[in-house]
């Protein structure tokens, strides 16, 4: 299928519209997308290991609930972003919150059956809605100038603070919503998600117009428009020839498994330690409120002070929040604080790691190494959320904490050797083209 604005409905007119009046406009409908779909990943995680361990019947598979929504973003992370390579961002962020409401049903009919295989499936598909508030984040930067493309992906996933923040806290109330119903209490958060997705793929299927994607596509130099530069083994090969984008691919990697395989186990070890629902979320709201409210400082950072200096501020942050986290034994007030912190140092990596991605690798390819990207990091937290219940288990929740700590280490090494082997130029303007 061709994308040019001739025979494709997304693509831009041939009139193109002003850029900045453009750039503005699809800034604010992922913002919107992002506030509303924000509210709905985070309503049910904070009681996902909770159900997990209901319907299972064991805590040693608390982590596995949530491990399979991860699993199921990084699975459909490549088919989506095949899917936007072609038809642009609007079918593919559609397409992913439909697939997140059907997931989300699944997991309540597999509360309402106690069929814990059906739980892990419904995760799963559950999980494309966090692919679709990821993938918004590159949606923000595709008509972004070079040297404010950080800020411009900061500013999306800092919307998400509304939604995500209020989640966790809405997850008692949802629940309760559903007393005396045939649907289990723990399951009510899951029927909220399901009818905050629909509106969030109403919304983008509607405004998300013209494509971003197709209209940075139409504005490239006629050499970088073949269609074998879109394709993923270009994207692989991207990867391959730019020691920055590996830099990259690892920092949103690490960055994500290390948060992710701390924080699902938290609720677990907070409860271990007397905390009942309201105060596990707070928690995790405060931890939320660290990942997305402070993103703008994070990009502002990266544009002006580089994107390997920020990076370096996420290992430390996310150091030092694991120290916190692992050595709280009970002190809540310290939890929290670890907590934020872990949050604050994923916003670090997630915002330099995504602009250093897009700076490393030619247009064509962006869409195709974007895709690889949340395949990467989403996969590697799987596995680390599943590991996550196994080492909580056999060895606590301090030891999971050392552990994220020391994933660290690989990631400031080749970030020092990037720095002095492979400088570069700070980004300059794009001409007619702002955040």
């Amino acid at each position: 299928m061709t994308t040019s604005p001739g025979t494709d409905r997304t693509a831009p007119p041939a009139g193109l519209p002003d850029l900045a009046r453009l750039q503005r406009r699809t800034s604010a409908v992922l913002i919107a997308s992002q506030i509303l779909g924000g509210l709905g990943v985070p309503i049910s995680i904070a009681l996902a290991p909770v159900l997990a361990t209901e319907i299972s019947g064991t805590e040693a598979m608390s982590g596995f609930a949530s491990t399979a929504a991860v699993i199921g973003t990084a699975l459909l992370s490549l088919p989506l972003a095949a899917l936007m390579t072609a038809r642009g961002r609007r079918p593919g962020l559609v397409l992913a919150y439909a697939i997140g409401a059907a997931g989300a049903a699944l997991v309540v009919l597999a509360a309402a059956v106690n069929s814990f295989p059906l739980l892990l499936l419904g995760m799963a598909a559950f999980g494309a809605a966090s692919s679709a508030n990821l993938q918004a984040r590159f949606a923000a930067a595709d008509l972004a100038a070079p040297d404010r493309r950080a800020r411009a992906i900061s500013v999306v996933v800092w919307a998400s603070t509304i939604g995500a923040v209020l989640g966790p806290n809405l997850s008692a109330p949802a629940s309760r919503s559903f007393a005396g119903t045939s649907i289990p209490e723990t399951a009510g958060p899951f029927v909220w998600a399901a009818v905050v997705f629909v509106l969030t793929g109403t919304l983008i299927g509607v405004l998300l117009r013209p494509d971003p994607l197709l209209t940075a596509r139409a504005l490239a130099a006629p050499g970088e428009q073949t269609r074998e530069g879109r394709s993923l083994r270009a994207g692989l090969a991207a990867v391959k020839a730019s020691p920055r984008a590996r830099l990259a691919l690892l920092t949103v990697t690490v960055s994500h498994t290390t948060m992710v395989s701390i924080m699902i186990m938290t609720p677990m070890d907070l409860g271990h330690h007397g905390a009942g629902l309201e105060l596990i979320g707070l928690v995790i709201s405060g931890h939320i409120a660290g990942m997305f409210a402070f993103s703008p400082v994070m990009g502002w950072l990266a544009d002006r002070l580089g994107r390997l200096s920020v990076i370096g501020l996420a290992a430390g942050l996310l150091s030092v929040a694991a120290l916190l986290a692992g050595t709280a034994a009970g002190n809540h007030a310290q939890s929290a604080a670890g907590l934020f912190l872990l949050g604050l140092g994923w916003s670090a990596g997630m915002v330099s790691g995504s602009a250093l991605l897009t700076d490393s690798v030619p247009q064509p390819a962006r869409a195709a190494v974007q895709g690889l990207s949340d395949l990467t990091m989403n996969a590697a937290a799987g596995v680390g959320g599943a590991a996550a219940g196994l080492v909580m288990s056999q060895a606590g929740y301090g030891w999971l904490n050392a552990i994220g700590a020391g994933l660290l280490l690989p990631l400031a090494a080749l970030a020092l050797f990037t720095a002095r082997r492979h400088p570069a130029a700070a980004p300059a303007p794009a001409k007619g083209v702002s955040s």
